[in-house]
């Protein structure tokens, strides 16, 4: 499979591509953002965000960067046309930002933004969902999730993939206590059983990007943790 991904690869460089990532500034949408320069699979990729990002690296130098008010989106919908792929990264947590924030930032900009993008011209949506995703959860997170995923697929895209991955093995930049705890404590668990609950944020951006140049008939995919994993891992091998 990695000679396979790898002419995968060569044969979606021809094809021009343009894609654009929400959530740039985020554990994964950062690794992701690095990961889709490295690959060089789009000709033109546009970073969509609440603030301009700054890099030193001249590998970051043809990013473009649309600077925009994810509450007043109708006034940006010019930022969302003419991409061909889209990646979502887009999330908070209640405790950062409350029952409201929360719903506002994972349901209201997440599907407003897949609604614009879709009037834009995106014809392959990706979101990044979450391990446990379900829209009749009684519990906040899950059906939050599991909402705005059964929401976007009603906008029809012609290919649209949901990735839930389990708990990101990261070090991030912003405090979140209770999270640090259960990496740690998840650690041997990783080690042991790697597909089971815990996932390395580089894996779910490798699995985004190889899942983009794959051939696919259906017009939703839904991958869980363990299928971000086999994804994430293609081509590995023969890389190393």
């Amino acid at each position: 499979m990695s000679q396979d991904i790898n002419k995968l690869r060569e044969m979606y460089r021809t094809f021009n591509k343009s894609c654009f990532i929400l959530g740039a500034s985020g554990e994964t949408g950062k690794v992701l953002l690095q990961e889709v320069l490295k690959s060089q699979l789009f000709s033109k990729v546009t970073l969509i965000g609440r603030r301009k990002l700054t890099f030193e690296d001249a590998m970051y130098e043809n990013v473009i960067q649309e600077v925009v008010d994810f509450d007043k989106l109708d006034d940006y919908a010019s930022a969302f046309q003419g991409h061909d792929v889209g990646f979502c990264c887009l999330g908070t947590t209640r405790g950062k930002a409350g029952v409201e924030g929360f719903i506002r930032v994972d349901y209201d900009y997440v599907l407003k933004s897949a609604q614009l993008a879709k009037a834009g011209g995106c014809t392959h949506f990706n979101l990044q969902s979450s391990k446990g995703a379900d829209k009749s959860s009684t519990m906040l997170y899950p059906k939050i999730k599991g909402q705005v995923e059964a929401a976007v697929e009603e906008l029809n895209f012609d290919r649209y993939s949901i990735f839930r991955p389990g708990m990101l093995m990261c070090d991030r930049q912003e405090s979140r206590p209770m999270e640090w705890m259960a990496r740690k404590v998840l650690v041997p668990v990783a080690y042991m059983f790697p597909t089971a609950i815990t996932i390395p944020v580089l894996v779910v951006a490798k699995a985004m990007l190889n899942n983009v140049v794959l051939p696919s008939e259906k017009k939703v995919e839904l991958f869980h943790n363990k299928g971000v994993h086999e994804l994430g891992e293609l081509g590995e091998t023969k890389e190393k």
